[in-house]
């Protein structure tokens, strides 16, 4: 027990009097249109906020972009990755690295989820 307190109080004093944590993940959901990657004023809004938010970290950010289960598996892939990189460069824009931010296109995910619904991207800021 004294060893685990002086573990502590050593990386407590490391710290400069705080133990520094990266925050958990937190997570930021844009919808879309159908058939549409366009970003309206209140995703623009989500999107700068995420950015804010990953500033605020070192944590890598994951982009990652979904469609609803209308059309082909290549339309919807190709639209999820379309929804996914326009997300990137709106986040690169507010000041983001690229370097931080991997867009990943999922297409078509069945999930318990109304079209539109489906029809996002979620940003993901973790811990790196």
């Amino acid at each position: 027990m004294l060893r685990i307190i002086a573990v502590l109080l050593l990386a407590f004093a490391t710290c400069g009097g705080a133990l520094a944590a990266d925050p958990p993940n937190r997570k930021f959901v844009v919808y879309f249109q159908e058939w549409s990657a366009d970003i309206d004023g209140a995703a623009t809004d989500i999107v700068k906020q995420a950015a804010t938010a990953a500033k605020a970290t070192r944590g890598l950010v994951t982009v990652t972009g979904y469609a609803d289960p209308t059309g082909s598996k290549r339309a919807n892939a190709l639209v999820s990755e379309l929804r996914a990189q326009r997300v990137s460069d709106l986040m690169q824009e507010a000041g983001l690295s690229v370097s931080r931010i991997k867009p990943i296109g999922r297409g078509s995910v069945k999930f318990a989820l109304s079209s539109q619904e489906s029809r996002r991207v979620e940003v993901t800021i973790g811990a790196r």
